[in-house]
């Protein structure tokens, strides 16, 4: 079975769908994103693009809401943050500052790092804050 994801205008993932191989490859079985967009549209309308479930290309499998980036070929959440930048290698966002690593007694307490943007963006060193649940 193939997958695919129908965009709107601004390639936001409206819905996924399965698609039969037979609806989806040539003649001798070969499959063709082509074939099976053509497929979709001729049932359903819109723009789509073929997702792997396992991720073996497009880096993730499409989900409503997230995006599919022409520039880098792939699927991903929306950018997180203004500040935070696409891997194409990895299809994750990264921050522009390594998240701190953790001491065993913050993880014993059950603290954790979540990225504040505002203090970033005042003075482009500060960026993560230890919270505490």
């Amino acid at each position: 079975m193939a997958h695919f994801a129908e965009l709107d205008s601004n390639n936001i993932v409206l819905r996924v769908i399965v698609v039969s191989n037979r609806d989806t490859a040539k003649p001798d079985g070969t499959e063709v994103e082509s074939i099976g967009v053509a497929h979709c549209q001729k049932l359903y309308g819109g723009n789509w693009k073929q997702t792997s479930y396992n991720a073996t290309f497009r880096k993730n499998y499409a989900g409503v809401g997230m995006k599919y980036y022409t520039d880098s070929n792939l699927f991903a959440v929306v950018q997180p943050y203004a500040s935070w930048t696409l891997n194409a290698s990895t299809g994750k966002w990264d921050a522009p500052i390594t998240e701190p690593t953790l001491t065993d007694s913050e993880i014993a307490a059950g603290k954790y790092y979540l990225w504040n943007e505002s203090a970033y963006q005042s003075d482009n060193s500060t960026g993560w804050v230890l919270t505490t649940p």
